[in-house]
C-alpha cells in the first residue's frame, strides 16, 4: 500500500508545523506526489504554511477536521508524534470523526489503530487503517551478503536523531536521477514509507532480525540499479537508539554521509550527553562499519549539514567552517542543494 497522487490528503498536524513532533507532517509537505487539500493544526489555522516552514505548499491550513472536510480529502494522514506516543482524546475523537465521513487513515505511530475496535467499527467497506509499524513476514538475521553488490550503497548516518537523514537521501535521490544514474531509494522509517517508497519500518522489526529486514530490501533492489540511498535511522551517539548498527550491517555501505544540526552542542533533550568534534564523529562511524577489518572500508565522504535555524548568512558560515574542520565537502541540501555531495559519491 502506498499514497499516490490521486490521493487526497489531510495531515493532522496540531501544533507541529513549527516543532520537530510534526517532522511526519512536513516531510509530506515537502515531497508527497500526492495532492495535500488541508493541513489540520490548531495552532496556526489561516496562516500561510510557506511562511512558516518555508515549503512551497499552498495547502490551507485549518483548525480541525471537520474544517478540512470541506476540502474534500479520502484520506487522513497522522502527521504527528506527541511526547510519549499516544494521542490526546480530543485528537483521537478528530480521528473518528473523520472515519465516519468516509476518510482511510494512515498510521505512522507505534500504536496500531487497525486494533482499535472504537476505530474499525466505524470503517465502511471501501476504507482502511495502514499502520505503518509493522514487522514484515519471512524476516532472517543478516549475512552480510550486500558487499557483493557492485552498486555504491550510500547510508546517511546522524550525529543525532531529526537532523535532516532522510530529506538529504530524497534530495540525493532526485539529483542522480537528473544526472541518469539508475537511483533507489530503500525507506526505514515510517514516513518514507508513507512517500512511496519500497522498504521496512526498521523500528517495528525485532532487534535480532533488523539486519536481515535492511539486507532483504538491499538484496531485493541492487542488481538493478546503479545506487542505492538508504533512509538512515538514529545515531549510535544517542542512548535511546538502536537502529543505526543494523542499518550499517544490513546495507554493508560503500559511502556514508554524515547529518548534523548546526550548532548543536549535545544531544537533544539530554544536555549531559556532550556531542564530541565532529572529526571523532566520523572516526566513530568508520571504525564501526569496518568492524577493525572485517568488513569493507567505508568512508564519510560528506557532511549534510542542517541550517535551518541560521539565517543565509550564518548558515553559509556554519558550512565553511565545517569544511574546514572535517576536510570534507559540506552543504545544507535543501537551501543549496546536493552537487557537492553527489560528486563525492560519485568520485
Amino acid at each position: 500500500m502506498h499514497l499516490t497522487a490521486e490521493h487526497r490528503i489531510a495531515i493532522l498536524l496540531h501544533d507541529g508545523l513549527t516543532d520537530s513532533s510534526g517532522k511526519t507532517g512536513l516531510a509530506m509537505l515537502r515531497y508527497s506526489p500526492a495532492a495535500i487539500v488541508a493541513v489540520i493544526d490548531r495552532q496556526y489555522a489561516n496562516q500561510s504554511i510557506p511562511k512558516l516552514t518555508g515549503i512551497q505548499r499552498n495547502a490551507p491550513i485549518v483548525a480541525s477536521v471537520e474544517e478540512a472536510l470541506k476540502y474534500q480529502p479520502n484520506i487522513l494522514v497522522i502527521g504527528i508524534a506527541p511526547s510519549g506516543g499516544a494521542l490526546p482524546p480530543a485528537w483521537m475523537q478528530e480521528i473518528k470523526q473523520a472515519i465516519s465521513a468516509g476518510l482511510s487513515v494512515v498510521n505512522g505511530l507505534h500504536n496500531p489503530m487497525n486494533q482499535e475496535p472504537e476505530l474499525t467499527a466505524l470503517l465502511s467497506q471501501d476504507q482502511w487503517i495502514w499502520d505503518i509499524r509493522q514487522e514484515p513476514p519471512g524476516l532472517t538475521v543478516g549475512s552480510g551478503k550486500a558487499r557483493s553488490l557492485s552498486c555504491r550503497r550510500v547510508l546517511t548516518v546522524g550525529v543525532d536523531m531529526s537532523v535532516g537523514k532522510m530529506s538529504t537521501n530524497l534530495e540525493l535521490h532526485k539529483a542522480s536521477l537528473k544526472r541518469g544514474l539508475r537511483s533507489k531509494v530503500i525507506a526505514t522509517g515510517q514516513t518514507n514509507l508513507m512517500l512511496g517508497d519500497d522498504g521496512v519500518a526498521l523500528d517495528a522489526v525485532r532487534v535480532d532480525f533488523a539486519s536481515g529486514a535492511v539486507e532483504k530490501m538491499i538484496m531485493r533492489y541492487g542488481s538493478d540499479h546503479d545506487i542505492l540511498y538508504i533512509e538512515g535511522q538514529g545515531s549510535l551517539l544517542n542512548p535511546a537508539s538502536t537502529a543505526t548498527l543494523p542499518l550499517i550491517r544490513g546495507t554493508q555501505p560503500t559511502h556514508l554521509i554524515l547529518a548534523h544540526q548546526a550548532g548543536q552542542t549535545h544531544i537533544r533533550n539530554l544536555p549531559e550527553f556532550v556531542i564530541p568534534p565532529l572529526t571523532k564523529v566520523i572516526h566513530l562511524y568508520e571504525t564501526v562499519a569496518a568492524a577493525g577489518g572485517i568488513f569493507d572500508p567505508v568512508k564519510i565522504v560528506g557532511i549534510a549539514l542542517n541550517t535551518s535555524s541560521l539565517k543565509e548568512e550564518r548558515a553559509l558560515e556554519a558550512i565553511k567552517q565545517t569544511t574546514l574542520d572535517t576536510k570534507l565537502p559540506c552543504t545544507d541540501v535543501i537551501r543549496f542543494g546536493t552537487d557537492l555531495l553527489l560528486d563525492a559519491i560519485l568520485n
